[in-house]
């Protein structure tokens, strides 16, 4: 997308941000299924406010550079090379904003110009997009292209007499270009965890203070493994239960109860997306650019049926194995290598209407879940 068509960045962006806000609407609502569960709405909360950062850097980088392409054919989110480069940006920023003016200092330079040239200083406001632009990614978290694994929740599994750690950490795939969360529940039977933090009666040692969250597996053990184990294995084009069951077989002493992945898109923008026709053939008759959209995300999850236990011999042995679920009944999760899966979808309130009015929202939406925003509130299952 070249951006000297500046209107359709515009509106991009716009709605892109609308989109995102609307997503944090519909988390932070009490009817939500992701409200009540407080543990995934908090974690997926936090990976938004990085994806909300990103894109803040991003509209703010479109002022200085040629060209921002967008994967309008596919995800409708910006394209992996947009990823590496604010990666590589954010490492420089510092540097960078060293060898610019202050941004009092170019602004004075900007109406001087304008004073004396009598036309717009084009060089000068580059330079000053530049500046909001570094200075923007120093403000917080980007999302990245692999997001390390933090430790969230800590708690003892009174069965198994095992902590079990939640554990959460984010991808960007560069194949599909979407977004993703992922989430993990896993029991740990290393001796000398168990014997630290696990009391007699089966609870969590309360001498033991933990200062949530916690950077990588709290096993620290383990936690460089498993964060290399992570970037590995966080492609869309790895299943779930592919995922589980690789950690399962590389950790003899992890055992991932549950996994699950939040994909987020594909987006849909009237005018700029092209990745159904149909879908932005109605979006295109919104009265309203900012409201002229469609967001989409799926939640995918494999868990553990049972535990296989470890058997020890003489001459070898084999390490506890899980065994997981897979919904063969359903061909769509058994497609997925998932236990069970919910499909989503957020649109404003007028273009639900456009799509309803055209005969298509049934056939759009399928057996997608559906989130329609009018004004402050999210009406769900319409």
């Amino acid at each position: 997308m070249n951006t000297a068509a500046s209107a359709a960045v515009r509106q991009y962006f716009s709605s892109i941000r609308s989109a995102l806000a609307g997503l944090e609407l519909f988390l932070g609502d009490r009817n939500s299924p992701l409200y009540q569960n407080t543990v995934v709405g908090e974690i997926i909360v936090s990976y938004l406010a990085r994806l909300k950062a990103s894109i803040a850097c991003w509209e703010n980088r479109i002022g200085f550079v040629e060209r921002f392409r967008i994967s309008r054919a596919e995800s409708g989110f910006p394209v992996f090379q947009n990823v590496l480069e604010l990666e590589n940006d954010r490492q420089s920023a510092e540097e960078r904003l060293a060898n610019i003016p202050p941004a009092d200092a170019l602004r004075e330079e900007m109406a001087d110009f304008i004073l004396r040239q009598k036309s717009f200083p084009e060089a000068l406001q580059a330079r000053m997009a530049e500046r909001l632009y570094l200075e923007q990614i120093g403000k917080g978290d980007i999302f990245s292209p692999f997001i390390l694994p933090e430790t969230i929740r800590v708690a003892v599994n009174p069965k198994t007499m095992r902590p079990y750690y939640v554990v959460s950490w984010g991808a960007f795939d560069g194949t599909q270009t979407l977004p993703m969360v992922y989430m993990a529940t896993i029991e740990d039977s290393s001796e000398n965890i168990v014997e630290m933090l696990v009391t007699r009666d089966g609870k969590l040692n309360p001498d033991i203070e933990i200062p949530l969250p916690v950077g990588g597996l709290l096993n620290p053990d383990l936690a460089s493994r498993f964060d290399d184990f992570a970037s590995k294995n966080s492609a869309y084009s790895l299943t779930p239960v592919t995922i589980a069951t690789n950690l399962d077989k590389d950790f003899p002493e992890l055992h991932p109860k549950q996994l699950r992945r939040i994909v987020l898109g594909p987006f849909y923008s009237a005018g700029i997306t092209e990745n159904n026709a149909r879908i932005n053939d109605i979006l295109s008759k919104v009265r309203k650019a900012e409201n002229a959209w469609l967001l989409t995300w799926t939640v995918q999850e494999v868990f553990s049926k049972a535990e296989r236990p470890a058997e020890r011999g003489f001459w070898s042995s084999t390490p506890a194995q899980e065994e997981f679920h897979i919904d063969t009944d359903n061909l769509e999760a058994a497609r997925m290598g998932v236990s069970c899966y919910e499909k989503h979808a957020l649109v404003p309130h007028d273009a639900y209407q456009a799509l309803y009015a055209e005969g298509e929202a049934g056939e759009v939406f399928g057996d997608y879940k559906v989130h329609v925003i009018s004004g402050n509130q999210v009406v769900s299952e319409v």
